[in-house]
């Protein structure tokens, strides 16, 4: 069945928009806002749920809406609205023609797999939606063992790192937790623990980051708290040759990640 909506001043399309700005009520009823149909197809193949559809007909058709909702399309409520009703929950003009209201995730640390030479990247009071959502990416490329985000200041499941992952915060295992619990779990699963840090004399490329290990990054602002740097293992470096001192902290992440990769995959 597909239920028809006319008007942007719709209940539903204004719980939409309610939803889309309001992190506070995203995270109460645990849903969050997927757009776009890359986003959709990649949460769904992450084993996402989702809720409810609203699709644009004059952009999707039917038989399309069916290709992408595969197995869930029975059990997904259906909502059929013009494009100018779409333009009102919709961020960008190249989502496809489709929203979806889906469960956000809910996975617990004891939730991560652990191997040998697992990589976690460990990530404290991350602020920006987009900074996480770039990660999310280089974690699904590099095929990292999960994020965990300690003591988070930005929704981890928010509308803008779903697109600035393309998804990807659905490929990885993203766990939130407070860092103390993070650090317990860490040395309790003998998880060496890597600080970048600014101040630190080793740098990242002449350190063996081979086994379980944890690279842990603090925010562009004012880098890691005491609590990481003084629990590390290692502290680590990316030397910096111009006058800025640090890189964005996503780029940060990929050039240490593909380094722990590297030594994993090729002779050193």
């Amino acid at each position: 069945m597909i239920t028809k909506i006319t008007s942007s001043k719709n209940d539903l399309i204004k719980d939409i928009v309610n939803l889309q700005t309001k992190s506070k009520e995203r995270r109460k009823r645990g849903i969050t806002l997927i757009e776009g149909v890359k986003e959709i197809s990649i949460a769904l193949k992450s084993g996402i749920k989702f809720e409810k559809a609203l699709f644009s007909p004059e952009i999707l058709s039917l038989e399309k809406l069916s290709e992408i909702l595969l197995d869930q399309f029975d059990t997904t409520e259906k909502f059929e609205i013009g494009t100018d009703v779409f333009s009102k929950i919709s961020y960008r003009e190249s989502t496809g023609g489709i929203v979806v209201l889906a469960r956000t995730p809910n996975k617990k640390l004891s939730n991560l797999k652990l191997a040998d030479n697992s990589v976690f990247i460990v990530l404290e009071s991350v602020e920006k939606p987009g900074n996480l959502g770039a990660i999310a990416r280089i974690a699904d490329g590099a095929g990292v063992s999960g994020i965990i985000v300690s003591d988070p200041r930005a929704d981890v499941f928010s509308p803008n790192s779903i697109r600035a992952s393309l998804g990807c915060v659905f490929t990885t295992d993203v766990i939130v937790a407070d860092s103390q619990e993070t650090i317990d779990w860490l040395k309790e699963n003998n998880i060496k623990i890597f600080a970048a840090e600014l101040n630190a004399s080793e740098k990242y490329h002449n350190l063996n980051l081979r086994g379980k290990i944890a690279l842990v990054f603090g925010t562009e602002a004012t880098g890691l708290t005491d609590r990481w740097i003084k629990v590390a293992d290692q502290r680590l470096k990316i030397p910096m040759l111009g006058e800025i001192d640090s890189l964005n902290v996503s780029a940060a992440v990929a050039v240490v990640v593909y380094e722990a990769i590297r030594q994993r995959n090729f002779v050193v």
